[in-house]
């Protein structure tokens, strides 16, 4: 799931706090310059969003970029409520020019009805060739109208990372462990901490009435290393069952994982119990109660100095890597914003246009809180050396696909997936977890 359903009012902002710099509205100085974008001095952009805080605050920073080379006007509004507003504005013919949807799926459902304007091919081919794993964000944004017409209707602009394992360097330099750049090395690590009466992983999926969500991310990132992009997609629309061999698979894979006593610090028993924010501590324990932990770019506002390891070195994170067997590339797991037209305009065009330059990227990473796949953006403008590596990380991936928990129904997503995983980690066989989801998913159809 989304961070905003999944932390339950945890802002973005503080959830990457750790690893961003502050804002500042002198940003436009960036390592590219923008191109010639046209005049559109006094002419109106209005943007609705989910945006508030201080990312509402890069935000305007970043598009004063566009004031300043357009003489046009950016006028914001954000508010939590933004998918209620959205789609009462739009179905009432009230809309702004700008949406920016943190979920694919309602994009996708105010195209069908006919709220969204296409950006048009070039603007697809332009993210193809540009965006690392191109192909993958376009088809992000890429939705059907009534008439069963696709276009390509969502720019993907501000990511979210969440294929990483967290560690303490100082411990794996301590034992003499390496960075692992396969899932089979990753593996056989593990295997090496456990030989050396170490624990390698801290895992917790505890988190109210949100628990479970955390074994959700857990099954996506290894479904993106066992199957096909293609059997992901798949699985996300159930045209692959929950109870298929692929899904199956993943999940036996996590249990080697989450079901082993003496891969888990705490045991098994202690997953379904322990706060996910809790759980990375163990890094930081003396004596260290593990030396992994497998979580999103936000988890360092839960370690016990809201993130100061990361800036001091006392943590740092790597890529959760692929099996090199499976020959799948390097996918990586994640959410963003996708931005779209809802009330077509030169001036809008132009600032679409704007949002392909460099420069409109590095505007923001240079204030933090902000990720890019843009090939030509210029690392250096990252607020923090974290943000540099997340956004290499991003930009090498050749494959990304969104949160597949975000992209099923509510009942399924937000749902059964999230008490169903629960269940497993409290001793409950695959099979009968997966079977329980799936039927699930039939009884809504």
């Amino acid at each position: 799931m989304s961070l905003n359903r999944k932390l339950l009012g945890v802002s973005a902002f503080a959830a990457m706090s750790a690893l961003s710099g502050m804002a500042n509205a002198e940003v436009c100085d960036t390592p590219s310059a923008l191109g010639d974008l046209g005049n559109f001095a006094g002419e109106v952009i209005t943007i609705a969003g989910s945006m508030e805080g201080k990312d509402e605050e890069m935000l305007l920073n970043t598009v004063s970029c566009f004031e300043k080379a357009t003489g046009a006007v950016v006028k914001y509004s954000g508010s939590r409520d933004f998918a209620a507003l959205i789609v009462a504005d739009l179905r009432s013919n009230n809309a702004p020019n700008i949406a920016i949807f943190p979920q694919p799926g309602l994009a996708a459902d105010m195209a069908k009805e006919g709220h969204l304007t296409p950006l048009g091919d070039d603007l697809a081919n332009w993210m193809a060739n540009n965006y690392g794993a191109g192909p993958s964000w376009v088809d992000l944004g890429t939705y059907a109208d009534a008439n069963g017409k696709e276009d390509f209707y969502g720019f993907a602009f501000k990511m979210d990372l969440k294929s990483l394992v967290w560690y303490s360097p100082e411990q794996f330099e301590d034992n003499g462990y390496e960075i692992p750049s396969t899932m089979e090395e990753l593996i056989a690590l593990s295997d090496q901490m456990v030989a050396d009466g170490n624990t390698p992983w801290c895992i917790g999926v505890e988190s109210g009435n949100a628990t479970g969500w955390t074994a959700t991310d857990w099954m996506e990132d290894l479904m993106l290393r066992t199957t096909s992009p293609e059997n992901y997609d798949r699985w996300v629309s159930n045209d692959l069952p929950f109870n298929s061999p692929e899904v199956l698979n993943a999940m036996e894979v996590y249990g080697q994982f989450s079901r082993n006593d003496d891969y888990v610090a705490g045991g098994a028993s202690s997953v379904a119990t322990t706060f996910f924010g809790d759980a990375p501590k163990g890094l930081f324990s003396s004596p260290a109660s593990c030396l992994m932990h497998r979580q999103a770019s936000f988890i360092p506002a839960f370690f016990p100095k809201k993130g100061e390891e990361v800036a001091n070195g006392e943590a740092d994170f790597f890529y959760f890597p692929p099996y090199a067997s499976k020959e799948l590339g390097n996918p990586v797991l994640g959410a963003g914003t996708l931005w779209t037209m809802t009330k077509d305009s030169p001036v809008t065009r132009a600032f679409f246009e704007f949002m392909s330059e460099a420069s409109a990227h590095e505007a923001w990473m240079s204030q933090g809180t902000f990720l890019t796949a843009h090939k030509a953006a210029d690392l250096s403008a990252y607020a923090t050396p974290a943000l540099r590596k997340q956004g290499e990380i991003l930009s090498n991936a050749t494959t990304f696909r969104f949160d597949a928990s975000d992209l099923m129904p509510g009942a399924i997503g937000a749902g059964a997936f999230w008490s169903e995983m629960t269940a497993f980690a409290n001793g409950q066989d695959a099979q009968t977890t997966a079977d329980n989801i799936q039927a699930a998913w039939d009884a809504i159809k």
